[in-house]
């Protein structure tokens, strides 16, 4: 029986003896199963308290620290099936799939709330930071969901199962889930971290643009890149990420186009106007990426406008246009001589391999998601991939 708040410590004597029961709690630890016999106690107006369950640190999980750490750590590894395969046979854990499944999207959620509350937040400020120097990066990532008509088929599937089977529904009360519109669904990512790269940290959403913002600003003060000697963001250049960093953080010293996403659309373009690969775009591609690199884009955009002058096919001059208009654009974002003279990074590296790890689990082979269970295991991934997980669940286990 849970009690139906928490009480104060002066709520005990409130409670008489005369009104208490015996119930056998269990309780998972990574030695094996604990059971254990304690007394709750209920007043008159029907609340309870199990003192001992707060005494032992049982009062709200059945399963200890140590057991919810391997659960979690197996589900960013692995698909749950195999985690509970894994967990049997290498520390001689008996958890089904669907309880490792409960235990890593309950924790899931306390780290968000965590979050949220500065419970769980960079390791580093921007003292630590080599040079005083923060860099930070944001992108969006697809990830897959279940579908409506893949719910519907998966539940048809299973009542015709269950009554061949003669088995009763297992399934929660009310209405069902719905499924995504879309198989496919943009999350966000927003990560901060030095120059040389020993500290990072990563936090994403599935929320729009304008969350990942809030998430953006809490962070980015969290960390105090305010008071950093060198600030700025390296991106793809995306117009609702820069819209994001211009109102959130507008303190950035300058926001810089990742130089091989301009080198993608380069090659695009070159690949219209002289054939995919051919000598002659391979040239004019490193024509044009040497004149940015070292002279800036606004001679790139002259040199662009030369070659639109000898150009007569509609397809390719639409193609050149583009590319000048993209550019044009992103003069502030592109001028790559002051940034590599002012020592700046100009390439978005770091945030790119962020986005593979957050969404390394959730884009195996097969896997749907329902979008919150999605959110769920990224939130595992932001301590994960921070180099946090150590001295998280040493908190966990000290709470």
């Amino acid at each position: 029986m849970a009690p139906t708040r928490r009480p104060r410590e002066d709520d005990y004597n409130k409670f008489y003896v005369s009104g208490y029961l015996a119930f056998i709690v269990s309780y998972l630890t990574v030695n094996g199963r604990v059971q254990v016999e304690r007394t709750v106690y209920k007043n008159k107006d029907g609340r309870t308290v199990v003192p001992c369950d707060k005494l032992l640190g049982i009062d709200n999980d059945s399963y200890s620290p140590g057991v919810r750490e391997m659960c979690c750590r197996e589900s960013l590894c692995c698909s749950f099936r195999s985690g509970s395969d894994n967990l049997k046979r290498l520390a001689q854990l008996e958890i089904s799939s669907t309880t490792i499944a409960k235990i890593s999207f309950t924790q899931g959620d306390k780290i968000s709330l965590q979050q949220s509350k500065g419970e769980v937040k960079a390791d580093f400020t921007s003292d630590d930071c080599l040079d005083g120097t923060v860099i930070t990066g944001a992108d969006g990532v697809m990830v897959p969901l279940v579908t409506e008509e893949q719910k519907y088929k998966r539940r048809q599937t299973e009542k015709a199962k269950r009554i061949k089977e003669g088995r009763k529904s297992t399934a929660s009360r009310g209405r069902p889930k719905k499924g995504s519109d879309g198989a496919y669904k943009e999350s966000k990512v927003v990560a901060f971290y030095s120059k040389d790269k020993k500290h990072q940290y990563a936090v994403s959403t599935c929320g729009n643009h304008e969350k990942l913002g809030s998430i953006m600003r809490r962070e980015g003060f969290r960390i105090g890149i305010d008071k950093a000697a060198s600030k700025y963001s390296i991106t793809d250049g995306a117009s609702w990420i820069q819209k994001q960093y211009n109102i959130q953080l507008p303190m950035l010293d300058v926001n810089i186009l990742d130089y091989f996403h301009l080198k993608e659309h380069v090659k695009e373009v070159g690949n219209i106007l002289y054939g995919e690969s051919t000598p002659q775009s391979v040239a004019w591609r490193e024509d044009i990426m040497s004149v940015v690199w070292n002279q800036g884009s606004l001679v790139m955009l002259d040199k662009l406008g030369e070659c639109l002058k000898k150009l007569r096919s509609p397809v390719k001059k639409k193609a050149l246009e583009s590319l000048r208009k993209y550019v044009g654009c992103r003069i502030d974002m592109t001028d790559y001589p002051t940034f590599r003279e002012n020592g700046y990074d100009c390439g978005s590296g770091p945030t790119e391999s962020t986005c593979g790890a957050f969404t390394q689990r959730l884009k195996g082979s097969g896997m749907r998601w329902d979008r919150d269970n999605a959110q769920r295991m990224m939130n595992l991934e932001s301590i994960h991939f921070s180099g946090q997980w150590d001295s998280y669940w040493q908190k966990e286990r000290a709470a």
